[in-house]
């Protein structure tokens, strides 16, 4: 019985940790930027923004991953608000505001 919690609580840890932590902020703070490029094949945006306070990095324009749905959601010139998180390493679009 007692492996078997170790093992339960061993994994709720892991499935967390693959988790974006911007979602678990209740409060999310959306970054302001513009849609300056699309490449859909490749899953990738690139975003003029402003500063990404939860990463730490400046308003610059810079490249990120998106999901096929979030990019269908947007446009070239699109001015949006964004969350940005690091999936898997990878700078990640991981919530577009409607």
């Amino acid at each position: 019985m007692k492996t078997f919690a170790v093992s339960a609580a061993m994994a709720a840890t892991l499935t967390l940790a693959a988790v974006p932590t911007a979602l678990f902020a209740q409060d999310v703070a959306y970054t302001k930027g513009s849609v300056k490029a699309i490449d859909a094949d490749a899953g990738k945006v690139t975003l003029i923004h402003e500063e990404l306070e939860n990463l730490g990095m400046p308003a610059m324009t810079m490249v990120f991953r998106a999901d096929e749905e979030t990019l269908a959601r947007m446009a070239e010139g699109d001015d949006i608000e964004f969350v940005a998180d690091r999936v898997e390493g990878k700078l990640t679009v991981v919530e577009l505001k409607e």
